[in-house]
């Protein structure tokens, strides 16, 4: 046992070595390429009139294209006020729905494709014509990328992390909309899932494989002291666990929502994110030029 700053107990728990090499690295950061690719497609065929459904099937299409054989999740989309979540009281609320696009209103494009076992799970926002709150929240966004991996690289326990980011959230004027997910998550560890369940077939919006995988990890990481759910409760106060890990802060202000979700990577005595030739990266880089 061990106690930090903040007075809160952390438990010391022995972590395993890195698991992937380079070829591993290659395929996440393709597959994760692919996804942002397809959503990107979307986003930009987006228009008012268009609904959540008809979105979200548009992905999968793209991406099942691009030779996707399962999904971690099955795609979302959400539009306007549900991207902040508003008014989620059950599961069921996440699924994409009738809500139609209109001029000025914000969106999300969310989705985990599988290819051979390797698994990307992304976040995309963007807006439809002009939202000025957007445009300022997308630029506060990157303070949250930059907090996360240097407090990853300092090894603190993942809880301290997601208080962290809570406390960037309020000094922002925000609010934590990650907490709305199940299990409050902000992100959780990424494996090359082996599970041998049918492909394509999904309960309650999650893989069979998926299920299976998670079932297995959930198992495996709680008899060694870890969880491979990174939310803000007990069970998260240990160091960042070796291995990937899809990390989705999720911020909201009033009507509006936005997110990325991408691949962190987590080493022994090291992090970085697995690629930085993302959309919101690049918005950053050219904002900063």
């Amino acid at each position: 046992m061990s106690t930090h700053a903040t007075g809160r107990t952390t438990r010391s728990v022995r972590m395993p070595s890195f698991p992937f090499d380079d070829h591993d690295l290659d395929r996440f950061r393709a597959l994760q390429q692919l996804a942002y690719g397809c959503a990107q497609r979307v986003g930009d065929w987006l228009e008012p009139g268009v609904t959540e459904r008809q979105a979200a099937a548009r992905l999968r299409r793209e991406l099942v294209a691009e030779g996707v054989e399962d999904f971690f999740h099955v795609p979302f989309a959400w539009f306007g006020d549900r991207t902040a979540f508003r008014h989620f009281r059950t599961p069921l609320q996440f699924f994409a729905g009738r809500r139609r696009l209109e001029e000025g209103m914000p969106y999300v494009l969310d989705c985990a494709p599988v290819v051979d076992g390797y698994t990307a799970d992304i976040g995309y926002a963007g807006r439809i014509g002009d939202n000025p709150v957007w445009d300022l929240m997308a630029q506060d966004l990157r303070e949250y990328r930059e907090l996360i991996l240097r407090e990853v690289r300092q090894r603190k326990p993942l809880a301290e992390i997601y208080a962290a980011v809570d406390a960037l959230i309020a000094e922002h004027g925000y609010d934590n909309r990650h907490k709305v997910y199940p299990g409050r998550v902000i992100g959780h560890q990424v494996t090359r899932m082996k599970a041998r369940g049918p492909a394509g077939v999904n309960v309650f919006g999650f893989g069979v494989r998926t299920l299976q995988t998670l079932g297995r990890e959930l198992i495996s990481e709680r008899l060694h002291g870890r969880s491979p759910l990174w939310a803000d409760g007990r069970s998260s106060r240990h160091a960042p666990t070796p291995g990937l890990w899809a990390v989705e802060p999720h911020i909201g202000f009033r009507d509006v929502g936005l997110k990325f979700e991408e691949l962190l990577v987590v080493t022994e005595d090291d992090a970085y994110w697995l690629d930085d030739d993302l959309p919101h990266v690049r918005r950053w880089q050219q904002a900063a030029a």
